[in-house]
This record gives C-alpha cells, structure tokens and sequence, in this order.
C-alpha cells in the first residue's frame, strides 16, 4: 500500500490517508456569511471524493476581515447552526473537516465591509483605497475575534482549526516587512512581527485546550522585493510550535506576486508541479511538526515521492478537487493517472465574484454534451 493511504493521526485526529484539501474562497455562502447547502454539498462531495481532511475555505472572523463576496463567516454565534450542518455532513461521509480562520486585513473590500481595511501599517501606494492602521487595541480585538471563531469551531463539531496566516491576508501582513512597517512591539524583528500569531495560537490554546488540533498556513517566502523570506518563516513556525501549534501547512507568495503569486499557472510539466517543496523540506528539517504542502501537485508519483522523501507529511491540493473532487478515491482505485485539472486558475473567477467556485472547462465540456 501507498503511504499516501496510510492512516495518521494529527494531535489525536485520526486521518484515513495523507491528502488534504486547501482552503480556498467558494463564494458559496449567504451575504451574511452563513453556510448554505450549496457550500455544505461541496464539502460532502469531498469527503464521499475520498479527501483525508478537508479544510474550509477562508471563514472571516470578523466582519471588518471580510475579503469577498458571499465568503464563508464564522464571526458570530448566530452562523454555528450552519457549520454544524457543513460538519455533519461531513462527518456522515466518513471525512474529518478543519475551519480556516482568516482576515483579510488589507485586503478587504471597502463596500463589503463599510470602513477603510485595517492594516499593520498604512503604508502610501501600498493600496488602491485608503488603509487604517492599527492601533493596539484594534490587535487586541483580532486576536479575541479569532479566539472567539475558535470556539464557534469547536461547537459546530469541526474537528480542528487553521489559522490563516498566508497570501499577504492580515496574519501575512504582520509577519511581512514588506506590509509591516511598525515600529512597537509587533513591529521590526521575526519576533515582534510574529507576535500576533503567538497571541492568537496562545488564545485558542486556553480556549479550546491541548488535544484540539491546531494548525497554520503561511507563507514560506512572499517572492516580493523586501518581503518575508524563508529564514524569518522558519523561524516564525519553531516559535509557533513552542507556542502549542500542531501542523503547518507551507505556501508562500501574495497576490502581487506575479507569476510566483500562491495559485500559479501553466502547470505544464512535472517540473512544474510542487513548487514550494525546497522551502517546505527547511521546515522539515528545522521544525519537528508535521507538515502539509501545498503548490501545484498534480502527480500521484510525486506526492508519493515528496512523502517517501520526508519533503512533507501531507499532500495538499485545491483546483483538482474543483474539477475532480473524487480524484483521491480514483487514484486508490489504481487509476494513478495525473489530476486532469489544467490549472489556469478561471475557476476562481466565479468564487471571487460570489458566483460560486467551479471548473470552468467542465462546465463548458458538459454545456456542449
């Protein structure tokens, strides 16, 4: 048998095999962020689809950290009955489910949240809309508002948590000098710039206890002039783990990235595919956690390599579970040929227009049919 299908265990949660599915934005969600059956369909396509552990797309902690239309929330206790609902649903399909807790900071839009972005710094050019800066009491309540999404989590029944700290969303910023430009104690070394993220994990810890799984994605490099870069990353993830941390997922660029921005295309060959496997083995090396990495793989052979290799202990994936969502049931059925996603990245156009996420080829392949 593949070591992809071996059964683990992450802080206590058991997982049937090694894949995992990335958080992304659905737009499947009501304006007021509530999941709906739509969105809990997908997630149950999932797990039925054969996914060892599903992760939420981005579910904002607060109102003021939303970052698109009809986005998953988890910012009030009023939005518990539809995550249990999603949870269950899950659950019934023999699959295990973790909330992405996230906020865009900067990234935000004006319209949706009727205020200017928070940022760390309001840095000039750095946006096209005005930016408010920080002031401590504003990271004070981000840090009990991801507390408080930790503990809506744990009573919809979801058997985890992720903080999102990747892709230049708030957590990101903080941890960028490029974003970071602070001069307090959240601001100037890895150590301050980490800060937030300790107190966030810190919280949850106390809220939710120890054998509740915890895990991170972040950035390994931002790939932009004066950005994160690998060393300050590995760095972050050590104090993070003292911090009471249990997985990180390992990404990495932003959305002004270019063409190393986090969701690449032109995924054309097998050289193509994996593309933050160097970072992800520093984290390996240097970081005794599990690790789960994300970037481009479409190959059963190299996600099995990347495992064998102890690259990763996790194999993560997005845009072929939009096109294929039973492609790890597939591929233990001993069809191990690649994901047929074409990675162009048109899926997500309909997600961050509030359409909802879907593959845009199949759509138009079976619209001919």
């Amino acid at each position: 048998m593949s070591k992809l299908f071996e059964a683990t265990k992450l802080n206590g949660m058991s997982l049937k095999n090694r894949f995992v599915r990335s958080a992304t934005a659905e737009g499947m969600a009501t304006v007021d962020g509530e999941a709906t059956p739509r969105l809990t369909n997908l997630m149950a396509g999932l797990a039925e689809g054969g996914v060892g552990l599903i992760i939420t797309g981005h579910a904002y902690v607060a109102k003021r950290g939303q970052a698109t239309p009809l986005q998953l929330g988890i910012y009030d206790d009023k939005l518990i009955p539809g995550l249990r609902a999603m949870v269950d649903a899950v659950h019934k399909r023999d699959g295990k489910i973790v909330a992405q807790l996230a906020h865009s900071g900067m990234l935000a839009i004006p319209k949706l949240i009727s205020k200017p972005p928070l940022a760390p710094s309001a840095i000039e050019g750095l946006s096209e809309v005005p930016l408010q800066e920080m002031i401590l009491e504003d990271i004070k309540a981000t840090v009990k508002a991801f507390d408080n999404a930790a503990g809506r989590a744990c009573e919809a029944g979801f058997d985890g948590v992720q903080i999102h700290a990747a892709h230049s969303y708030l957590l990101s910023q903080f941890l960028s000098p490029a974003f970071n430009h602070r001069a307090d104690a959240y601001g100037g070394g890895i150590e301050n710039r980490a800060r937030i993220i300790l107190e966030v994990v810190e919280a949850i810890r106390r809220r939710v206890g120890r054998d509740y799984p915890l895990l991170i994605k972040m950035n390994c490099r931002d790939f932009l002039e004066g950005g994160l870069e690998l060393e300050d990353s590995v760095q972050a993830g050590a104090m993070l783990k003292q911090a009471g941390l249990d997985a990180i997922e390992v990404s990495g660029g932003t959305f002004a990235s270019g063409d190393l921005m986090p969701m690449r295309t032109g995924i054309a060959t097998e050289r193509d595919e994996a593309y933050f496997q160097a970072e992800a083995l520093a984290f390996k090396q240097q970081i005794d956690l599990p690790i789960i990495l994300v970037g481009g793989i479409r190959s059963f052979h190299i996600a099995e390599r990347i495992v064998i290799d102890k690259i990763a202990d996790y194999i993560s994936m997005s845009r072929p579970f939009i096109r294929e969502p039973g492609l790890i049931n597939r591929w233990q059925s001993g069809d191990l040929s690649k994901a047929t996603c074409l990675s162009d990245g048109r899926c997500f156009r309909p997600a961050l227009a509030g359409k909802g996420v879907y593959c845009v080829v199949e759509k138009r392949l079976r619209d001919k049919k």
